[in-house]
């Protein structure tokens, strides 16, 4: 059943940002607008936030009138070092996004000047404190000096103040209190604007909210908590997120964490957790590559991984001497090839799979049947009995490819040594020029999975020897027989239909002589 108050909010949400965009339009483009709006808004969200937090515990205290945004700076200067132990950073109550909004019509010469001191502020708050990595860098891509908001210091400020005006309009509410999850979806939804375009905005940021769903259920299972959820290229962290919104994130005991190798991502993703009200302390995200320098080391092993890495990128696997010693790698005695990752990836996300935890991971669909370093790492995973499921998902599912992927689920603790194969390529409905997941499917998926059930034309579980026998070939094409539905052929009704064709063919050979006969005379 459809919620018209939270459909209603989420379509009044979406018009505003459109609004904006629309305003902006001609002097930034859609990659540039989306790191404008989403840093305005996280600027947004910290301050109401922080303000809140404040005004919160100041009413349990017995004083129902307080609002530090009427507090003067001097005034709140001296809580300072409580709030950055508590909230991660502190902000003036001047530097507050409701009060610039207020005050911004008056600095048409140096509004400019003035964010960029507040961002500054802001992040060096938490300077030397636990939350410096978390703030660290946030507000790098809103560059309120870029000539892309205009040729002169006036033109930039007046975008500068549409922008403000805009997402001050965004009907966001208390997030505590709203029917949808305010911030987050507005994050997404721009996300889902320029997921599309090629390039840096490209579905290497991004994976469908209904994919990210498929995912960590697999991963889930029928677990109702967990104690990390890792994701080892996390992108923007949809996928870290979806954890929390199925689960609860309450119910992630220790927190989420991710790496992502792209600085512009990172900062996306680390902006994501807190738009989704998770604290700086419940989550790590690392910018480093994951294969070459993998963060986490330390950690207790994680009981939920999903994750979509980059399909076929390049490493630099045996060039490196000391990646085959790697512990992640060297059990399988052989690297992925330095063209194609894939495998890599998957190894790494074993390693730091917990005993009784389970992996979900999106794959490009040649590794499950390549010939060489792949097929020697595929034979490690099987004869370990590592693999619990592979997926074959239906193709054009993702942003900027129209590849037909793969999942592949792994686990340190199966009940038997089969693998279930799924053929899923039939489950979507065609939306404009892409196919999309419906719940529906992803429910007929999932149940699939945890009922280990065979169908014809669906679902295979197979033997580890049958699969040996395959030289280890992890297609499901090669184990779940595709339906045919070529239409069935009467012989006798043919041979029929064409006796008669015949027949009237010699008919009309006879009339037609008889005509030319005619003329002849």
């Amino acid at each position: 059943m459809i919620d018209t108050k939270k459909e209603q909010e989420r379509e009044e949400l979406h018009r505003t940002i459109w609004n904006i965009a629309n305003e902006l339009r001609g002097s930034v483009d859609g990659w540039d607008f989306k790191q404008y709006v989403l840093g305005m808004l996280f600027y947004r969200y910290i301050s109401e936030n922080f303000r809140n937090y404040i005004n919160e515990g100041e009413i349990e205290a017995g004083n129902p009138d307080f609002d530090y945004a009427k507090l003067s700076d001097e005034e709140a200067e001296p809580a300072r070092e409580e709030l950055v132990t508590t909230k991660g950073i502190f902000m003036l109550p001047s530097e507050l996004f409701e009060n610039v909004k207020k005050d911004a019509p008056n600095h048409t010469e140096d509004l400019n000047e003035i964010l960029e001191r507040i961002f500054y502020n802001i992040e060096h708050s938490a300077q030397g404190t636990d939350s410096e990595d978390d703030f660290k860098g946030l507000f790098d891509d809103i560059d309120v000096n870029s000539n892309k908001l205009g040729s002169t210091v006036a033109k930039r400020n007046d975008k500068l103040i549409k922008l403000i005006d805009g997402v001050a309009q965004m009907n966001l509410g208390n997030y505590k209190d709203n029917t949808i999850d305010a911030f987050g979806d507005a994050y997404e939804f721009l996300m889902g604007m320029y997921a599309s375009n090629a390039g840096k905005s490209g579905g290497e940021f991004y994976t469908p909210q209904e994919i990210s769903e498929l995912l960590t259920k697999l991963a889930l299972g029928n677990k109702t908590e967990v104690n990390k959820v890792y994701d080892p290229a996390c992108g923007s962290g949809s996928l870290l997120l979806k954890a929390a919104k199925i689960l609860g994130k309450e119910n992630v005991r220790q927190g989420f964490y991710g790496q992502e190798i792209n600085l512009t991502t990172y900062n996306l993703c680390r902006i994501n957790m807190f738009l989704h009200d998770i604290d700086f302390d419940k989550f790590n995200i690392a910018n480093e590559d994951t294969l070459i320098s993998p963060q986490h080391w330390d950690e207790e092993p994680f009981e939920v991984i999903v994750s979509n890495p980059p399909y076929s990128t390049k490493w630099e696997g045996d060039s490196n001497p000391l990646m085959i010693n790697d512990p992640r790698f060297s059990p399988a005695g052989v690297l992925a090839p330095k063209s194609k990752a894939d495998l890599a990836f998957i190894m790494h996300s074993l390693a730091w799979l917990s005993t009784n935890g389970t992996a979900s991971i999106v794959c490009f669909p040649g590794v499950m049947y390549r010939g060489g370093a792949e097929q020697k790492i595929r034979k490690y995973l099987v004869d370990n009995n590592y693999i619990d499921c592979i997926i074959q998902l239906p193709d054009n599912l993702f942003y900027g490819t129209s590849i037909a992927t793969c999942i592949m689920v792994l686990k340190k603790s199966k009940q038997d040594n089969s693998v279930l194969f799924i053929d899923a390529s039939k489950e979507c409905v065609k939306v404009t020029n892409s196919n999309k997941l419906t719940d529906a499917n992803i429910e007929a998926i999932y149940n699939c999975y945890m009922e280990r059930s065979e169908k014809e034309h669906f679902s295979k579980v197979v033997t580890y020897e049958k699969i040996a026998e395959q030289d280890y070939n992890l297609s499901v094409s090669t184990y779940v027989e595709q339906e045919d539905t070529r239409e069935v052929i009467d012989i006798k009704e043919l041979n029929r239909e064409i006796s008669e064709i015949v027949a009237r063919e010699q008919v009309l050979r006879d009339e037609i002589d008889k005509i030319i006969a005619e003329i002849g005379e």
